[in-house]
C-alpha cells in the first residue's frame, strides 16, 4: 500500500531560454511523492508550455485525483493517465525509485556506480548572433564535440553565417540542428539544402507536426538526415506509430520520456525504430535534476553510444543539488554525493 502526495515547484532559468516558440524564463514541475514503509519514491511531472500534450488547466487536479485514488487503497497503475504522458513518466519514476529503496536509484547500473558515463551534446539556445556564437565557443572550450543549435527564430542568413563560421573554425565538430517546426513546408527543402553544405549530422522536426505527407517528401529528398521529435508526441497506438515510421522513413527519432509517456512507452518506439532501421537517441525536456536523473539512468541501460541530449541540468538557478556531473562532454553519476530532496519531501 502507498500513500501519495504532490508538490508544485517553479524553476527559474539562469539565462532566458530562446526557442522558436518564444523565450522561457521559468518552468513549473509537479513532484509526485509515493511513500511506503517510511521510504519515499519521487517522480517529476514536467510540462513545457505549448508543447506538452497534457498542458491544460486540469493538470494539477489530475495529479490530485491520482493521489486521492492511491490514498484510498488503490494501486496507482490502475489510474487512467492515457492523456497525461508527463504524469505517467513521473509515476513510473516514483514507483521504480520506491522499488529500489527510495534513494533516487531508478535503474541501477555501472552508471549509478560511477563506472560508466554518457556522451552528451552541447545545447545552443536561440538568441542574437553574438549570444549564440558566445555559447558555441564556451561549449567547445569545455570539451563538447557535438553541438546542437536551435534555429528558426532569427534571420536565416544570420544562421547560415553562424554555421559557416562554426564549421570553418571547428571542422571536426558534429553539428545537430533543431528547427522545432519553424520552416514552412514549401521552403523546407530549399533551406535544408542550403544548410547541408556545412556537413550537418541531422535536423530535428524541420516542419510543424501533423503534415505527414510533406514530412515524408522532405525525409526522402533532404540532403540532411531528418529526425522526428514533436511528430511522435501524442501517438499512443502501436499501429499508428509503426505506420508513421514506415511511411515517413526518418533517419532518426528523438525520445523524450516526459513527453512520450515514460520509459515503457519510449521502449516501444525504440523497438519500432529498430524494426525499420531508424537510429535514435534520448533527450531530456527541461526537467530538473530529478527527472534528468531518471532519464540518464534509463539511457545508461540501453547500450546506445550515440550522443544524447542530457546536458540540461545546469539550466536553473534553483535546481536541486545532485550526483549528476558533466565533464568533457560526458554525464557522470557521482555516488559519493548524497541527494538532498528535502524541499520536495517536507
Amino acid at each position: 500500500m502507498y500513500q501519495a502526495r504532490f508538490k508544485a515547484y517553479t524553476f527559474n532559468f539562469k539565462t532566458p531560454a530562446g526557442t522558436s516558440r518564444g523565450v522561457l524564463r521559468e518552468k513549473k514541475s509537479w513532484f509526485l511523492i509515493l511513500e511506503s514503509d517510511n521510504l519515499f519514491g519521487i517522480g517529476e511531472c514536467s510540462l513545457i508550455p505549448d508543447l506538452s500534450p497534457d498542458d491544460n488547466s486540469e493538470y494539477p487536479f489530475v495529479i490530485e485525483h491520482l493521489c486521492n485514488f492511491v490514498n484510498e487503497g488503490n494501486h496507482p497503475d490502475k489510474f487512467n493517465l492515457s492523456a497525461f504522458p508527463s504524469i505517467r513518466f513521473g509515476l513510473e519514476t516514483a514507483l521504480m525509485d520506491l522499488k529500489n529503496g527510495g534513494k533516487s536509484i531508478i535503474y541501477p547500473s555501472d552508471f549509478t556506480a560511477g563506472i560508466r558515463s554518457i556522451p552528451v551534446n552541447g545545447l545552443i539556445w536561440m538568441g542574437d548572433r553574438e549570444y549564440m556564437e558566445k555559447q558555441i565557443k564556451e561549449k567547445i572550450q569545455t570539451g563538447y564535440t557535438c553541438i546542437k543549435l536551435k534555429i528558426g527564430s532569427i534571420d536565416f542568413e544570420t544562421e547560415i553565417d553562424i554555421l559557416q563560421n562554426l564549421r570553418r573554425a571547428y571542422p571536426e565538430i558534429e553539428i545537430r540542428l533543431d528547427a522545432n517546426g519553424a520552416f514552412k513546408p514549401d521552403e523546407a527543402l530549399m533551406k535544408l539544402n542550403d544548410l547541408s553544405k556545412f556537413s550537418i549530422h541531422s535536423i530535428e522536426q524541420p516542419i510543424k507536426p501533423g503534415q505527414v505527407e510533406q514530412l515524408a517528401e522532405i525525409c526522402k529528398e533532404s540532403q540532411i538526415p531528418v529526425a522526428l521529435d514533436e511528430e511522435l508526441i501524442g501517438i499512443e497506438d502501436i499501429r499508428q506509430r509503426r505506420e508513421l515510421l514506415e511511411h515517413v522513413k526518418p533517419a532518426y527519432i528523438i525520445l523524450k520520456p516526459g513527453l512520450l509517456g515514460g520509459f515503457s512507452s519510449c521502449s516501444v518506439w525504440i523497438a519500432l525504430a529498430r524494426e525499420n532501421g531508424i537510429g535514435w537517441w534520448v533527450t531530456s525536456a527541461l526537467e530538473s535534476n530529478v527527472g534528468l536523473n531518471a532519464i540518464a539512468q534509463w539511457v545508461a541501460t540501453l547500450n546506445n553510444e550515440m550522443v544524447h541530449g542530457l546536458g540540461t541540468g545546469k539550466l536553473y538557478e534553483n535546481n536541486f543539488p545532485s550526483p549528476l556531473h558533466i565533464r568533457n562532454a560526458r554525464l557522470s553519476y557521482l555516488p559519493e554525493i548524497t541527494w538532498d530532496l528535502s524541499q520536495i519531501i517536507r
